[in-house]
């Protein structure tokens, strides 16, 4: 029983339930819990190091999921307050440099509908039972490298039957070919980490305020201000004061701590819900993904910049098509000045002016050129304005995307698909222009005959007005054949609702996902 609980747990210990509490700053430090509570394990080597555990680098998730495995698989006796010390310990000893996590930050960000595109050898060796993201966001030497490997084998013997496996000989495949490849990928010393520790800056440069915006599928831009203030060491209390573009409000308070000199990870709570903050916090901004902590699919991108130095961050809407008129604002810190959206695009109203955004009225030409528009605000740019003439395609985001029945007296929550759908056209020198998000009509349809066999579509779930789609409940269902679950193989399909364009995208709604570690 207790070992169910855990491992139900593993998958809610996601690091912003980690954040630091006056308690937890209080406990007894990093080294004194590893020699208390690792040391009858793992051997001392001098130093405050350890083996196995000195000789690894990961992010703070890794960490915390290093130590649940002790907790569920060795019987580690330790608590709530140590564990979230030791996290922090380690995050910041051994941890991973910013250019370590580029491309692969997904993972911690919940991104779970990514495709990853890693080369055959890693994929069918690691990917096939975890993201290859788990294996890029931590560093070990050779000999590390191969004791992971044992330990699979031992922890799972049954792997080299399973597909990808009992096909080859995995075990030499394992240990002569992936061992020496991640060593000298993904070694344990690195001039990036070197280069890190010495620049590492301090949490104080932190506080203050930071203009954000946001976009979420499904739901649309959000802007405003959140302001950081100092907690005890490298916690923060976080206040978000904003709202969407449709003028729902997007405000609310927490807190967050800093892991490693840019590791943020943050607890608010907007509205009824939760959200959690994932984001790198380097050179004044931060850049990463919120999303609410019981479902990590309602999520947003999220990009802010401190205050004290003028930076334009966002146009929200990003685009506007020739010879229509419509209210654009500009997101930042420090904006003051005349906004000039670009040739053929005439700015006809100020409604609203702040240091933190620019809310205006802009017409289009109706001969204005098709193409990207640099905005200036006085002597700020960096953002664009997409000016269009007609849709050529439209596709639905994301193109492939994942739901999980569930509810229905199972003990956890479904997982909604969420859609919207990404108008393209042509510049004027006939090169594909990204338009953005336009407003759609959805539904779904069978994927294939077999989904047609099984009647997917009455079935799996119900896809809403707004481009998100409900899954059905949990269980077998007497209704369906065999009395099989809820699951379907569907396609999305949206239709512009100015044009009538149509796209379309694939998602699988299948069973509920049991072991939900930080890292997938």
């Amino acid at each position: 029983m207790k070992t169910t609980r855990l491992r139900q747990q593993a998958g809610t210990w996601a690091l912003v339930a980690a954040v630091l509490s006056a308690q937890a700053m209080a406990a007894e430090p990093g080294p004194a819990i590893l020699q208390n509570k690792c040391m009858g394990c793992h051997i001392p080597e001098g130093n405050d190091a350890y083996s196995r555990i000195s000789h690894q680098r990961k992010t703070p998730e890794g960490w915390l999921m290093s130590i649940a495995r002790m907790q569920v698989m060795h019987d580690l006796q330790i608590s709530d307050d140590e564990r979230r010390t030791l996290v922090k310990y380690l995050a910041d000893k051994q941890g991973l440099a910013p250019s370590e996590t580029d491309g692969v930050r997904y993972a911690m960000e919940r991104r779970l509908n990514t495709v990853e595109h890693f080369d055959t050898q890693l994929a069918e060796t690691c990917g096939r039972c975890h993201s290859g993201a788990r294996v890029a966001l931590q560093r070990r030497p050779a000999q590390e490298w191969e004791h992971l490997v044992n330990f699979h084998l031992g922890q799972w013997p049954s792997l080299e039957y399973q597909a990808q496996a009992r096909d080859r000989d995995w075990l030499e495949i394992a240990l002569k070919q992936v061992v020496p490849d991640l060593a000298k990928r993904f070694p344990l010393d690195s001039p990036a980490w070197s280069a890190w520790q010495k620049a590492k800056p301090k949490a104080d440069a932190l506080p203050g305020q930071w203009a954000f915006s946001g976009h979420m599928l499904a739901k649309g831009d959000v802007r405003g201000v959140m302001t950081v203030s100092a907690d005890q060491g490298d916690s923060f209390k976080v206040e978000v004061k904003g709202q969407y573009a449709d003028g729902t409000p997007f405000n609310g308070s927490g807190s967050a701590i800093l892991y490693n000199g840019y590791e943020w990870r943050g607890n608010v709570k907007i509205g009824d819900s939760t959200m959690r903050q994932v984001f790198a916090a380097l050179d004044g901004e931060m850049k990463g993904r919120m999303f609410e902590a019981e479902h990590d699919e309602r999520g947003l991108d999220f990009t802010a910049a401190k205050e004290g130095k003028a930076r334009l961050l966002a146009v929200q809407p990003a685009f506007i098509k020739a010879g229509d008129e419509r209210e654009i604002t500009l997101v930042g810190n420090g904006l003051s000045g005349k906004p000039e959206l670009g040739a053929g695009v005439q700015v006809t109203e100020i409604l609203e002016q702040t240091p933190n955004l620019v809310r205006l009225k802009a017409r289009a030409a109706a001969d204005a050129a098709p193409g990207q528009r640099e905005v200036t605000l006085g002597t700020l740019k960096g953002v664009n304005l997409a000016v269009y003439d007609k849709v050529e395609e439209v596709k639905v985001v994301p193109a492939f995307s994942i739901a999980r029945i569930g509810e229905n007296g199972a003990s956890v929550p479904k997982v909604q698909g969420r859609f919207e759908a990404e108008a393209w056209g042509k510049d004027v020198n006939g090169q594909p222009l990204r338009i953005g998000y336009l407003p759609a009509t959805w539904k779904v349809e069978p994927f294939n005959e077999r989904a047609v066999e099984d009647e997917d579509v009455k079935f799996a779930g119900q896809m809403q007005a707004d481009g998100v789609f409900v899954p059905g409940g949990a269980g077998p269902n007497p209704a369906r054949k065999m009395m099989t679950n809820n699951a379907g193989n569907l396609k999305v399909i949206a239709t512009l609702a100015d044009g009538g364009q149509t796209g379309e995208g694939h998602m699988i709604v299948t069973v509920q996902r049991w072991n939900n570690p930080p890292l997938p």
